[in-house]
Order: structure tokens, then sequence, then C-alpha cells
């Protein structure tokens, strides 16, 4: 496999899985040209005339579909660990005698560590998305046959509107559907609240299968898929439990320390001049990131301040926030728990966006760059302000990406994270896996400090007063390798084996996995 140097020193492969790549060359330095991809014309004249495009199951959906070797298939997310749907889906293929398929989700969970065994025997070939849990372990030991494409939201948007992913199929789990193929995610015993993630899906994809276990008379109203997008339409007994779409990921800490940071992080935002009438933030989906919401909330209630627009992940503490007069819109990308579902079904200032409004860098403007303050996490960052969400110090594949690196335009960004995990370092010299470049990233807030990027010297003005424990990232690192006993172990890899690429916003590649050797 040839490799070649990018812009931040990572060694890079210039083909993977057959297609040539362009390695990242800096942050805004890649334009894109030529036009956006395009579906397939159809007409009218080949679906049914009273709009009913039902058909009996999902495998004679995927045979009208022409499913065959070595296509790719998409999945979204949306009912995240409750998603049993995916799971059917390549039972079918499998049974099919179908092989090589690159599967294309928007997301994993671990639920569907049941696709292992079609990994193994190459019923799908490689998996283009985030490989969370059983999945990433699988593809870090190497044994996968194709190599693993890791991007964000905006960049999976990105990549099928510029032709570099082509979904032949795309499998779209909705909630509640009609036969026409009109679909959404707020009503139905499965509803997830929004299904944006398959948006794309629906508008390039060759065929498109939208699969339903609430089948309501036309017109399913309000349609977040529109029907005249969908070839055919499935009923089926459930689609899994949304009850599960309340992760670990999205349930506040308890950890005295992590409470700490999620304080320090309100504190810097009021001090810092971001919390004031009309501002708006988003707050990724851990634990730490849900507890400063509600420190931020008791700031806002106490100075009367209204934000304008909170970004989601939608949870209850931002539901609490516009049901109680503190922001007038959710602007929501995915619903993290059941209140963020019953919310957008009953209040219109509870907007389903999707990546394409959000977070897709080629397009005209997104609405990352609007927010004042996007508050994320990391699994390691170091003394460059580079960060990692998908690799451990281990060298393990084990998260997605998801919108990250599209928030880290913000125009503050934030993460919040501890400075050591089970005595193992966070602030390092190197971090394992480049997923977002240091000069973007603004504010590392600990329990121990908080370091802000030198870059930011309006920040450091700002703050030059404040009680917070601002401290140089170097500082930060010393103590907590005296705290640790050292610097983190580098893992063992065989650099000769890329086992999955990590993508930018604009589809370039900005790092590579390798295989961990036991």
């Amino acid at each position: 496999m040839k490799l070649t140097e990018n812009a931040l020193g990572r060694f890079v492969p210039v083909e993977i899985n057959g297609e040539a790549q362009i390695p990242f060359q800096g942050v805004n330095q890649y334009r894109p040209n030529g036009c956006k991809a395009k579906p397939p014309i159809r007409s009218c004249i080949d679906y049914p005339e009273e709009g009913n495009k039902v058909v009996k199951s999902l495998k004679d959906a995927l045979k009208k579909a022409g499913l065959r070797d070595g296509m790719t298939i998409s999945t979204h997310h949306h009912l995240r660990n409750g998603d049993d749907l995916t799971n059917i889906l390549f039972d079918t293929i499998k049974s099919m005698g179908v092989k090589d398929i690159r599967w294309f989700p928007s997301a994993s969970f671990p639920i569907h560590q049941h696709l292992l065994q079609y990994l193994e025997d190459g019923t799908i070939h490689h998996i283009e998305g985030s490989m969370n849990g059983p999945l990433g372990k699988f593809t870090t030991e190497g044994k996968m046959k194709g190599i693993g494409v890791l991007r964000s939201h905006g960049g999976r948007y990105q990549a099928v509107q510029d032709g570099e992913v082509h979904i032949d199929i795309a499998v779209i789990a909705a909630p509640t559907a009609d036969p026409f193929g009109n679909a959404n995610g707020v009503n139905g015993k499965s509803a997830c609240g929004l299904i944006g993630f398959a948006l794309a899906d629906s508008e390039y994809a060759d065929r498109v299968i939208v699969v339903t276990d609430n089948l309501v008379p036309f017109p399913c109203v309000p349609w977040q898929i529109q029907g005249n997008n969908v070839d055919y339409v499935v009923q089926v007994d459930s689609l899994g439990d949304a009850t599960k779409i309340v992760s670990g990921t999205t349930e506040i800490t308890k950890s005295p320390d992590r409470l700490l940071i999620a304080e320090y992080v309100a504190q810097f935002i009021e001090e810092a001049g971001i919390m004031k009438d009309g501002f708006s933030f988003q707050a990724g989906s851990g634990g730490t990131n849900l507890a400063f919401v509600l420190y931020l909330k008791e700031r806002m209630k106490a100075k009367g301040v209204k934000a304008r627009f909170v970004r989601g992940g939608s949870t209850k503490y931002l539901v609490e926030l516009l049901e109680e007069g503190l922001t007038d819109y959710i602007l929501d990308g995915q619903t993290f728990d059941l209140e963020g579902v019953r919310s957008m079904r009953e209040n219109p200032n509870h907007v389903n966006t999707s990546p394409f409004t959000s977070y897709n860098f080629h397009g005209k403007g997104n609405f990352a760059s609007i927010i004042d303050a996007a508050v994320l996490g990391a699994t390691e960052v170091d003394i460059n302000f580079n960060a990692n969400v998908v690799t451990h110090s281990d060298g393990y594949l084990l998260h997605g990406i998801g919108g990250w690196q599209n928030c880290l335009y913000s125009k503050c960004t934030i993460l919040a994270i501890p400075s050591f995990r089970d005595r193992i370092p966070v602030i390092m010299d190197e971090v394992t896996t480049i997923c977002g470049p240091g000069e973007l990233i603004d504010v590392i807030i600990t329990e121990r400090g908080i370091a802000i990027n030198p870059k930011r010297k309006d920040l450091l003005k700002a703050l030059k007063e404040s009680s917070l424990p601002i401290k140089p990232i170097k500082q930060i690192r010393d103590e907590v390798y005296e705290i640790c006993g050292g610097k983190p172990a580098k893992p063992v890899v065989n650099k000769d084996k890329v086992v999955a690429v990590v993508k930018w916003v604009d589809g370039t590649v900005l790092d590579s996995v390798f295989q961990v050797v036991k």
C-alpha cells in the first residue's frame, strides 16, 4: 500500500478500496470543482398510478431494486442501539447469497455486532461509517476485507453529494410512512424524532426502500422523507426498540470531576462574553456536556439571558430550555431521548434539520459556523490542540466521528474532557489519531485546568482576571504525566496495513488507523 504525507505530517493511502484519494491539504485549502452527483432520471410510468408502492417483503423489495454482489447499501442510525432493521436487512442479503457489499451507515452501534458474521464470511466487504464497539475492534485487528472509511455526519452528506460514494440501494427505517413513501420519525411506536441522516440517501441513491412498522393512509404528515424519491415501501412488525435511542453517551454524568468540568465550561462561556441575548450553542452527547447545559441554564436564568437557538442532538435538557422560554428554537439533527421525540412532535419551534443544512462543507454555508459555542468531547488531545475522537491510546477504533468535526467551525470550540481516564493521560504529546486540527480547537477544559489556544488572544484577554484555573496546555500535560506515571505507551501497530482512514469535512484524507498487533 502506497502512503503519502499530508499537510499535518500524517501518512495516508493514495488509494482506498481501489479509488484514488486526495490527502488533507490544510484547513480550508482544498476547493472542490465540478457538479453535484446526479441520481438517475425516473418516470411516473414505472410507478403505480394510485401511488401504492407497498411490496410484500424486504426480500421482494431488494430483488426489485436489483440487489447484486458488490453494491453499496446505506442505512441510517436514528434508532441508535435499538435498530433491529439493519440486522434483519443483512440477514436477508445473506439469505439471497449476495456478497461483497459496501455498507454505508450513518453510524453503527453495539447492536450491530450481529453483523460480524457477515464481515467474516464476505457478505459485507467493508464499512464506510462509524465503527463502534465490536465492529471497531474487528476492523482494528485487520480482519475486515476492505479499508474502513470514517466521515463526519456532514462529510457523509458531502461524499454522496460530490459523487465520492454512490449508493445503489438505500434502506430507510421509517417509524411512520404512507404507501407512497412519505415518511417521518416523530410518530408511531418506533418514533425516534427525525430521520434526516437518510436525506442524502433518499435524494441520491439509485433505489430507495422505506421500511416501516406504522403504515398510515396517504398523506403521512409531516414528511421528512419525500415519497417522490422512494421506489418501494415495506411494512414490518417492528423496526426495533425506540427506547434504546438513549445510551450511555446521552445520560448526564454523576462523576464529581466531570461535573466540575461542566461547571467550568458554563463559567467560561459566561466570562468570555459568549452568553448574551441572542447567542447560540451546541452541546455534544457526552455526560459532561449534558451536565454543562444544566449549569449554563442557571446562569442564563440569573442574568435574564435568552438564546436565539440551541443545536442538538436534542435531549430533555435542551427541551427544558425551549419550554422554559430560555431559547427560541432547537435546531435538531438527531434525537437522543424520548422527551426530544415528544418535543419535536408537539412544538413547531423544535425544528428537524439534516446534515445538508447543518454540516455539509460543500454547500453555500452551513449552520455549524453560525454557532457561538460548541461544547464537545474527545478521547485524546495533544499539546498542539489536535484532537482524537475515534481511537484510544491503545490504537483501537471504538468510536464514530458524528458531527464532531463539523462543529469545530463554531465561533468558539470547547473540548470538555477529563485530563486522564483509567490512569491513562488524555492530554499528551501527540494524539494516536488526528480527527480535528488544533488550529480549529479553541479551549480545552479539564478538571485540572483550562488551556486556551494561543491563537485566541481575544479569549485570553477576556479571561485574564478570571478565577478559573487557566494554564498552558503543556503544564496540564506535565501534571497528568506525573499522576499517571509518565507518557502513555504507544500502541504496537503494523505500519504496512491501514485498516481505516479518517476523512476531513472536505473529503480529503486526514489520518490513517493502522492494524493493532496483539
